[in-house]
């Protein structure tokens, strides 16, 4: 009778093949994933040293994210899991920057993709949710990882709308992560750099004592239709020993701005205390203004809003124009400076892809 090889074997020889190199490396069982890589992403490097191998990784556990980058397969990457997992991929000199960093000090604002590196020379690397910017010289860093928040700000406003970039600038002076000073220093010291002209042009629409991204839409919306300039955040007396603090302040008219937030609505305790602010204001015979969301979807009419209380108060200067003063604002930075200059004693930028 015919048998076949593996019938020829004796039993004990059938069930003790040469083991093959995938179930040498898992010795018939599963080795879990070392504790030190759960969580958060990896390199190949790493991964050997924690005893997973190259095998290991191109199985289903694992998922590669940049080349040289891994995580374990299911892991929910957060915004700092991705800005982690781009800077194992980039040179070790590249730094997080633009509204990638800013968002890191803890801003809910912009994109969180692409995040925003730049690396110092001519490199060309295309990393899937990456945008890397190249220049000839860095900006200043803060750590290893970062470029300051100024710097950071710079890189914004090249690209950003103005009404975004006075909000995010009044985020960064409010919670203190730049100053005027430092922010006007940087951009002189290389006006050749993108961003660095635009953020001259803003110093004047900056303030930091605006308490929120909203309070900031409304201060800006006001000015750039033509209406006098508000005082933010300052405290209005309503009786002996008694003041208010108002978000925007018309202190020659005595008029009052107030932005009301969602939590307003929603925080009963926050919800009480604004209707306790107003009533103070009413008795005093101060006038004001509520500002909503929903009004800051409709500008012109919140515009049209706010002049018919100053001229009730008094005010006879011009009314609100919405020609091209206005229309800078919902357009980006670099319109409002034209045609961009190159100045020639510094070293001119590598261009960007």
């Amino acid at each position: 009778m015919h048998r076949t090889a593996r019938e020829q074997l004796r039993p004990q020889e059938r069930h003790s093949a040469p083991p093959t190199a995938s179930s040498a490396a898992f010795d018939g069982v599963m080795r879990p994933i070392p504790t030190e890589l759960l969580g958060r992403p990896f390199t190949r490097d790493e991964a050997i040293a924690s005893g997973v191998s190259s095998r290991m990784l191109e199985g289903r556990r694992f998922v590669r994210l940049h080349p040289r980058v891994w995580c374990e397969r299911g892991h929910p990457l957060s915004p700092e899991d991705r800005i982690q997992a781009a800077a194992l991929a980039l040179p070790a000199a590249a730094r997080l920057t633009g509204i990638s960093r800013i968002q890191r000090l803890g801003l809910d604002f912009g994109p969180r993709s692409p995040v925003r590196f730049v690396v110092q020379g001519d490199l060309h690397l295309a990393l899937p949710g990456v945008f890397l910017h190249r220049t000839r010289r860095l900006p200043p860093s803060s750590d290893d990882l970062c470029v300051t928040p100024a710097a950071a700000y710079v890189s914004y406003v090249a690209r950003a709308r103005t009404i975004d970039a006075i909000k995010v600038g009044d985020w960064l002076l409010h919670h203190g992560h730049m100053t005027l000073d430092e922010l006007e220093e940087l951009a002189l010291s290389a006006l050749w750099r993108d961003g660095a002209q635009e953020a001259v042009w803003l110093l004047e629409h900056l303030n930091h004592r605006a308490r929120s991204l909203k309070e900031s839409e409304t201060r800006c919306v006001l000015d750039f239709a033509g209406l006098p300039p508000a005082e933010a955040n300052v405290s209005v007396d309503v009786r002996e020993d008694v003041v208010v603090l108002a978000d925007l302040l018309y202190r020659a008219w005595g008029v009052v701005v107030e932005y009301e937030g969602a939590h307003h609505q929603d925080d009963r305790a926050q919800y009480l205390q604004d209707l306790g602010r107003y009533a103070l204001l009413r008795s005093a015979d101060i006038p004001y203004v509520q500002v909503t969301r929903e009004k800051l979807d409709h500008r012109k009419t919140l515009v049209g809003e706010v002049f018919r209380a100053l001229v009730d108060a008094g005010y006879d200067g011009p009314p609100p124009s919405f020609g091209s003063q206005w229309e800078l604002l919902f357009a980006r930075v670099s319109t409002a400076l034209g045609p961009r200059r190159h100045p020639t004693d510094v070293e001119a930028p590598v261009a960007r892809r």
